[in-house]
């Protein structure tokens, strides 16, 4: 179920090609928490486009961002991935021995991919994201 966010603050374009904001959402069970917008996500907990909607045009430019910002955020958005769509295959045992041994092989790849992110030629600033299996 995705979650309704009515409140932003402080959204600042951290990436060049501004396919990363960082806000913060006045989320209703947690209040103001960081949160990062990012086009790639496919996480749809919370409506990135509708978020793009509420923040409109009050958003500050990129300003070119340190690496090491830029990492720390590219490594959040990678740990979400494995939290939220990998360990729960990975770390079930039922789950995953009801996979095909080509599946294991996908899903083994994928989360090597995804830990190997950081290491892209392109990282922090451009990356290319792995596919999650099907």
């Amino acid at each position: 179920m995705a979650i309704a966010i009515s409140e932003c603050r402080n959204a600042k374009y951290v990436r060049s090609d501004n396919s990363l904001i960082d806000v913060e959402i006045n989320h209703p069970e947690f209040g103001w928490i960081p949160y990062t917008i990012n086009d790639d996500d496919t996480d749809t907990t919370i409506n990135n486009a509708s978020l793009k909607t509420l923040i409109g045009s009050d958003i500050a430019a990129f300003t070119g961002q340190t690496d090491k910002n830029a990492m720390i955020s590219l490594r959040s958005i990678r740990n979400g991935l494995l939290e939220g769509e990998v360990d729960p295959i990975v770390s079930n045992p039922l789950r995953w021995d009801a996979l095909s041994t080509s599946k294991q092989n996908e899903w083994k790849a994928y989360r090597t991919a995804l830990l190997d992110i950081t290491a892209q030629s392109g990282a922090p600033q451009s990356v290319t994201w792995p596919t999650k299996p099907s």
